[in-house]
């Protein structure tokens, strides 16, 4: 079965660093594009970072040289390292698997096929 498990969220404080995990599991990790995105209850999912299978990075502009997006194929987990968190990056987040040769549409939630379950950040004194 096919699943994308996400780990690391949790409580900081504001200015802090948090990293999280996805693990694909039944499923070549190669040839794949992995996103995040911010998952608010009673919300639509927004993009937070990409990255494709070459190793190319995407970013939403309210996260960049805050956040970024890698991977480790060995393993085949990718990780989003959040630095310098604000009270507004309080939320949980989902990573997606999107199947596409290409990048275009990396920040649209609507290319992605699969989905974690979230993991949540809070971010407070």
């Amino acid at each position: 079965q096919v699943q994308l498990a996400e780990s690391g969220g949790g409580p900081v404080q504001p200015g802090g660093s948090l990293i999280l995990s996805c693990k694909v599991s039944g499923r070549t990790f190669s040839n794949i594009h992995m996103g995040w995105f911010r998952q608010a209850p009673g919300k639509n999912r927004e993009f937070v970072a990409a990255i494709s299978w070459t190793g190319t990075t995407f970013y939403a502009d309210s996260v960049k040289g805050r956040f970024t997006i890698s991977k480790d194929n060995a393993e085949s987990t990718f990780f989003l390292q959040m630095s310098s968190l604000k009270l507004k990056n309080t939320t949980d987040y989902t990573c997606g698997k999107e199947d596409s040769p290409y990048t275009d549409y990396v920040r649209r939630g609507s290319q992605y096929d699969l989905w974690g379950r979230g993991t949540e950040v809070t971010v407070s004194t």
